[in-house]
């Protein structure tokens, strides 16, 4: 019997808890509203195929409502597989997340590579090092260059909190192309 009892005042508990998690507090908007009308969500984000076509430059920008990084390719790039977790060194395996600062880790591998046809390198870091400079961004923390190997170039892209993200793939300028990766400030107003 006092078992039942206890488990009909927990059941209605949790009915009021939850009822009362759906009403905004007077004076307050209501939660749920798409943040700057982002909709993109954290989930792994994976397109595009295998190009030659190499890396020559990293650049950072901070927007309204998101920070974006862009990866520019000497040539058509469309390839990449972006998403939260932890970051591998191409061709090492090593663990780039104590070295990459921020809460959350963007795992970023790129379908094209970091040197040219003889094996020069096209981009002026080595494994390990920052490739950008993110103080005072508002989401970004760290790019983190993972090296490039067998074709495919990784970044640790080191963010505040897991937060929504999207990739774009962009042609131009010229016969150049661009992976972009935008990073919201936040999911919801």
């Amino acid at each position: 019997m006092r078992i039942s009892r206890t488990l009909a005042a927990l059941a209605v508990a949790c009915t009021t808890l939850l009822a009362m998690a759906g009403t905004p507090t007077p004076g307050t908007a209501a939660t749920g509203a798409p943040y700057c009308g982002i909709t993109w969500g954290s989930a792994d984000k994976d397109a595009g195929t295998l190009s030659g076509a190499p890396l020559i430059e990293v650049r950072t920008g901070r927007h309204d409502c998101f920070d974006r990084v862009v990866f520019e390719f000497d040539g058509a790039v469309t390839g990449y597989a972006v998403g939260y977790g932890e970051t591998y060194t191409e061709g090492e395996g090593l663990a780039l997340s104590p070295y990459t600062a921020g809460d959350a880790l963007l795992r970023v591998s790129l379908r094209a590579p970091g040197y040219d046809g003889e094996h020069v390198a096209t981009v002026p870091y080595r494994v390990g090092e920052h490739a950008a400079t993110v103080l005072r961004y508002q989401t970004l923390r760290d790019v983190v260059f993972g090296g490039s190997y067998e074709g495919y170039s990784t970044f640790a892209v080191g963010v505040r909190a897991r937060l929504p993200f999207r990739v774009l793939v962009l042609t131009g300028p010229g016969t150049h192309s661009r992976i972009v990766l935008d990073v919201a400030h936040q999911w919801q107003q």
